[in-house]
């Protein structure tokens, strides 16, 4: 995009340079003409300075919110210090960018929409998969209404990582927001949401199963929605072999779909996001869309998918901050999340 004659970069802070800062933020702020990525909370090691050599490095978060230059500031440290960070943010006048999950409870969310207002500050969910190459051919099949009244709906999101994580944050029941629930969880239920909103009931199962373990590394969530559509989430740390990400029955045909997006995969190798080949997925991964014909007959055929972009997520927040366009990820939708996961 180009920038209007009216409009400034948003001067943009990241609060750490883990995997986070370096793979989903940084390529996007500094590939988009509306951001200009300054600064960064390095506490010990400068490495952002290897990849970004002009950034201000600050030693504490204190620091970098004093900055009169910062406009946004991006909340990308571990989940049990968001809800927090992200209030100091906001009480220093920048608008934020919180990593999920954005709080552990609908009470804290509703609480930072409250002070964002007072403060005459955005506060934007990093929700990315919204923006995932398998998950936008499936919104295009749901909107498209060719499975007819929809019964059915199973997202699946799996890992094989059987031994602990090292980051002992991860691991630690006691901290908010520690375990699978809050780390994948997110993901699969905001996209459930941003497609058939909130559900009228919740069923809820989750446990420990790898050796050691003392968070959730396995749930499974089963969401009731008016007209008996009934859609089934689950995710887990012991799957050696996982099938379709993606499973939808309606009353006209069925529709399956493989974890077939690229873009992690992408940025951990290094490819920058204007890269023509970003965010697609390879031949042969293409959706499987089975519809019946009026007499009963039913047809398969492939269905591609188009390549996706988490730079639509930074597009939405650029336009919401300089323009007042509304960001798609809505408070309301974030309560609802969190009414679920809690």
């Amino acid at each position: 995009m180009t920038l209007s004659a009216d409009s400034t970069p948003i001067k943009t802070g990241l609060l750490a340079y883990g995997m986070s800062g370096k793979i989903f933020h940084a390529p996007f702020l500094t590939q988009h003409p509306g951001f200009d990525l300054q600064a960064v909370v390095q506490r010990h090691e400068q490495r952002m300075q290897a990849d970004y050599p002009h950034i201000t490095s600050y030693g504490s978060v204190a620091e970098l919110l004093v900055d009169p230059e910062l406009e946004l500031v991006v909340v990308n440290t571990p989940s049990a210090t968001h809800v927090e960070l992200a209030r100091q943010a906001l009480l220093a006048g920048k608008h934020v960018l919180l990593e999920k999950p954005v709080a552990t409870t609908a009470a804290e969310v509703r609480d930072l929409f409250d002070l964002a207002r007072q403060q005459g500050r955005q506060l934007f969910a990093y929700q990315n998969r919204r923006w995932d190459t398998d998950f936008g051919s499936v919104r295009e099949v749901v909107e498209s209404g060719q499975l007819g009244r929809l019964i059915e709906v199973h997202f699946r999101f799996d890992r094989f990582k059987p031994q602990l994580n090292p980051k002992k944050f991860k691991e630690d029941a006691t901290s908010p927001g520690s375990g699978l629930l809050f780390d994948l969880g997110p993901h699969l239920v905001d996209q459930v949401i941003s497609l058939f909103g909130q559900p009228v009931q919740v069923e809820k199962a989750h446990g420990s199963y790898r050796e050691n373990s003392q968070v959730a590394d396995y749930f499974h969530l089963h969401l009731h929605y008016p007209a008996g559509l009934h859609v089934y989430l689950s995710s887990s740390l012991l799957v050696a072999d996982p099938g379709p990400a993606f499973v939808l029955h309606g009353t006209q045909g069925s529709f399956r779909k493989d974890r077939t997006d690229p873009q992690e995969a992408q940025l951990v190798a290094g490819m920058r996001p204007e890269n023509p080949a970003y965010g697609h997925e390879q031949p042969g991964q293409e959706g499987r869309l089975t519809l019946a014909a009026p007499e009963g007959a039913l047809t398969a055929k492939a269905v591609p998918a188009a390549p996706g972009s988490y730079a639509g997520l930074f597009e939405a927040v650029y336009q919401a901050i300089r323009h007042g366009q509304p960001y798609p990820i809505t408070p309301e939708q974030l309560a609802w999340q969190l009414e679920i996961l809690s």
